[in-house]
């Protein structure tokens, strides 16, 4: 069995350009797909955010309208309650790469709060990628990408090819103008050449070690293409 490290983030409210504080989290389903999807294959999970804190959920991504229906809502809602996991992160400071197969951080808009900024997960990106170990990030997640940045102030992932949460899905999600940037545009300016599928639907990107996801109907994809990585 080996052992995948979950970097989640740890920010609960997301910093709008008003001031105000909206609140957030990770995204439910891309915390759910993958671990179900690793833990079948055997894998163990390990959880870490800053600080070690215990991640907070959005609770939008609760939500009956969220997942399709009700039936699956309390279908994922109840997974999140049976993660031992969830409840008892390691901090990411304190994170020895080498102990784990693989890397994945699921979305939500609070990675845009605290990984996008911060150096701990950034040097453990650019550690991941030089590696080659199979690292996943999807949605709002790659946003962490933001702090992978080398001696020389270039990104690290500058050039490489990604999917993210783009601006047309930030547009109809209603955010658009009211936070202080838009994921799909800081990441083109650090030099990463986003790859935007349709809104909503699946759309997973590889390049090299890296796999990246646009949204979260792309996180039970990513997972797969994740685990052939794995053996």
């Amino acid at each position: 069995m080996s052992k995948i490290l979950f970097v989640v983030t740890g920010a609960d409210t997301l910093t709008l350009a008003d001031g105000t504080a909206h609140p957030t989290g990770f995204w439910a389903e891309e915390f759910v797909a993958p671990y179900e999807a690793f833990r079948a294959a055997g894998h163990e999970i390990v959880v870490a955010t800053p600080g070690g804190v215990v991640p907070p959920v959005d609770r939008a991504s609760l939500a009956p309208e969220s997942n399709g229906g009700q039936e699956n809502a309390d279908r994922i809602t109840a997974a999140l309650d049976a993660s031992a996991e969830l409840r008892h992160p390691v901090r990411l400071e304190d994170v020895r790469l080498e102990e784990y197969a693989a890397v994945f951080y699921p979305g939500g808009h609070g990675p845009m709060e605290d990984l996008a900024v911060n150096s701990d997960s950034g040097r453990l990106l650019a550690r991941a990628l030089e590696s080659g170990l199979p690292l996943g990030v999807v949605c709002h997640g790659p946003a962490a990408l933001l702090a992978a940045v080398g001696p020389d102030g270039k990104n690290v992932f500058a050039g490489r090819e990604v999917a993210a949460f783009t601006n047309a899905e930030e547009i109809q999600g209603g955010l658009a103008d009211r936070v202080l940037w838009l994921l799909q545009d800081r990441l083109t300016q650090a030099g990463l050449v986003v790859r935007a599928g349709e809104p909503w639907a699946p759309q997973v990107v590889t390049d090299g070690n890296l796999v990246t996801g646009q949204n979260p109907a792309s996180s039970a994809p990513l997972a797969q293409e994740l685990l052939k990585r794995l053996g």
